[in-house]
């Protein structure tokens, strides 16, 4: 059983992604549209709606509920500020997984992140019994690539064209964390 919640630092705790979440998270979106905008894929309006997110909400979990994803929102309070989300769960020899992550633009800064990543960490190696955990950055994306670095990521090498980020085809520096 992967651990469903845990506090961060000061009032800001993270728990497992809930269906009932949809309305408080585009509520987030929307405040963090355009701080989120650089490090994202282009969004449709839709994303950004109470519906939109129930749909996403739906496919998560049912990833999570096939083993392949682990999806946990932060929160403040009844505010949602931020998410991470363990993806593309690999079992077999690989036993990896991806991390990806984003703060509310009013929470940057605090420790969050690094705590929200040192849970997440635990509970890969932990609970999930995995062996190496992926993320990747944009190459100018300076505060997350700080992030990895002192929760024990190594660089691994320069993705070029990895993701459509804010509609173009951008390079990622590639992370990964050996979990023993």
């Amino acid at each position: 059983m992967i651990a469903e919640a845990a506090t961060l630092t000061g009032d800001v705790r993270m728990r497992l992604l809930q269906a009932a979440d949809a309305e408080a998270l585009s509520a987030a979106y929307r405040l963090n549209r355009d701080h989120l905008a650089p490090w994202e894929p282009e969004r449709a309006d839709e994303f950004f709606t109470a519906a939109g997110q129930r749909a996403v909400i739906e496919s998560k979990l049912a990833l999570h509920a096939a083993g392949q994803e682990v999806p946990w929102i932060l929160l403040a309070g009844s505010r949602v500020v931020g998410a991470i989300t363990l993806t593309g769960i690999v079992r077999g020899p690989f036993l990896s997984a991806h991390v990806g992550y984003w703060v509310d633009k009013d929470f940057n800064g605090i420790g969050i992140g690094s705590s929200a990543i040192a849970f997440v960490l635990a509970a890969a190696r932990d609970e999930l019994g995995l062996h190496r955990v992926q993320a990747a950055t944009l190459e100018h994306n300076t505060p997350s690539r700080k992030i990895l670095s002192r929760a024990g990521f190594d660089e691994i090498g320069l993705a070029p064209s990895y993701l459509k980020i804010a509609g173009s085809w951008q390079d990622h520096v590639l992370f990964q964390r050996i979990l023993e």
